[in-house]
């Protein structure tokens, strides 16, 4: 992850705070409502962690072909990355 846990929780704090501030929520529960946006932030930055992971996996079990046929490992590691970023339809 880019990011470490405590500036996530940062963040996720000063996301709350400031939209409590504007009054776009309302909670009696700020430290509850901080925990569960620090988690899906997390949970959310983990995401490309886990796809670039299996991006290696599926290129390490290609990897006799790719040498066999010249192709470049970051080139490849692109398109299996784009291709996973649509089947999870995600946004990196």
């Amino acid at each position: 992850m880019i990011f470490s846990r405590e500036y996530i929780g940062y963040l996720a704090r000063r996301t709350v705070k400031h939209l409590t501030d504007a009054k776009m929520i309302h909670t009696a529960h700020t430290p509850l409502v901080e925990e569960r946006v620090t988690s899906g932030m997390i949970e959310e930055m983990a995401l490309e962690d886990r796809i670039n992971e299996e991006v290696r996996v599926i290129l390490e079990a290609y990897q006799q072909e790719m040498l066999r046929s010249g192709a470049q490992y970051a080139e490849m590691f692109k398109k299996v990355k784009a291709e996973l970023t649509r089947k999870y339809k995600a946004v990196l």
